[in-house]
């Protein structure tokens, strides 16, 4: 790599590090605090692509990269690895995972190619002193929990636990949401437990995400059109209001919903 832009990006995070020359502010970072950016980074790519701008791909990939930088650079000057090993230790683990391609497997259909990817990695967490026997090891506890919760339903329907159909989901739902109603209620009288009440609100949410996934929908796609959505209307409403001299924040509750209605109606 030697003179190419990787090469100059790793000399300028070198740089930066730097414990008497570089930025201050990277000096101090550590692993830790840098995590939060990392996924913040992976949120922001996802985001360019929901744009389809690819500029702002370009940029934010590269933000990504920086990102694989900055943690292989505080490994190195640990002495636990650098950058030329992260390269190298993904470039084993994809040949390895895709023996159909880079070796003499006879190649599987997209079922049965996820059962071998799951195969591949229950062997790799074996052969790192992991035996745990459960369909659902090695499901990341770092992932947003949403992301997670479809992994766990994911990898739980390839044992055959799994709604026939979106249907039964559904339902399940309105009973979910049936319940969150009654807890509501028993909070409200003095009678309920708040913690009793999140557990029902989480229960909601592992069943929305298990409807989304029968339905092949990305939930976290579906969520930043949601946002996006609410974002554009609230916004077209504060607008409004300008354009009519008030302020949308002394309006109240029914004449903040004449708005939105009215919002809607422009789309």
């Amino acid at each position: 790599m030697k003179g190419s832009p990787v090469q100059r990006l790793l000399e300028i995070m070198a740089r930066l590090r730097d414990p008497r020359e570089g930025c201050p502010w990277d000096v101090q970072q550590t692993f830790a605090t840098i995590a939060p950016y990392t996924i913040e980074e992976a949120y922001e790519v996802a985001d360019a692509i929901e744009r389809g701008d690819m500029d702002g791909l370009k940029d934010e990939l590269g933000d990504l990269l920086l990102q694989v930088v900055f943690h292989s650079r505080m490994a190195e000057e640990q002495g636990a690895f650098a950058f030329p090993d992260v390269v190298e230790a993904i470039s084993d683990k994809m040949e390895r995972r895709h023996p159909h391609v880079f070796g003499d497997a006879a190649p599987a259909g997209e079922g049965g190619q996820a059962t071998a990817w799951d195969e591949h990695k229950r062997r790799e967490r074996e052969a790192a002193g992991d035996h745990d026997p459960s369909a659902l090891a090695g499901i990341s506890r770092g992932l947003p929990e949403w992301q997670r919760a479809v992994k766990l339903q994911k990898r739980a329907a390839r044992t055959g636990f799994d709604w026939p159909s979106p249907l039964p989901v559904l339902a399940k739902l309105h009973e979910e949401a049936g319940e969150v109603a009654a807890e509501f209620d028993a909070v409200a009288s003095g009678s309920g437990d708040p913690a009793r009440l999140e557990e029902e609100i989480g229960d909601l949410l592992f069943v929305a995400a298990n409807l989304a996934r029968h339905a092949k929908v990305d939930v976290g796609s579906a969520l930043r059109r949601a946002n996006s959505k609410f974002e554009r209307r609230f916004r077209a409403m504060e607008a409004m209001a300008r354009q009519r001299g008030e302020r949308f924040d002394e309006l109240d509750l029914a004449a903040q919903e004449h708005l939105w209605r009215e919002v809607k109606q422009q789309e």
